[in-house]
């Protein structure tokens, strides 16, 4: 039995399209999202948001925000 191999452009469209038929478009984003590794510093941004802020007052913005909802 031989295999034939396709570009990986198209071996990535063709799963895709089966993943989306399969799944449906929200598990196959859900599923597909485990394998992105993002970007920019979390380090650097974490540290600009909340340096000057205490864990209490981080805390009291969440419940804040959670009682507008």
């Amino acid at each position: 039995m031989t295999a034939e191999t396709k570009p990986l452009a198209e071996l990535t469209q063709e799963a895709i399209r089966v993943l989306y038929r399969e799944l449906g478009v929200v598990n196959t984003v859900r599923f597909l999202r485990q394998f992105t590794v993002g970007f920019g510093n979390y380090v650097e941004e974490r540290e600009a948001l909340f340096a000057k802020k205490s864990f209490n007052e981080i805390l009291e913005e969440i419940k804040g925000r959670r009682e507008q909802r």
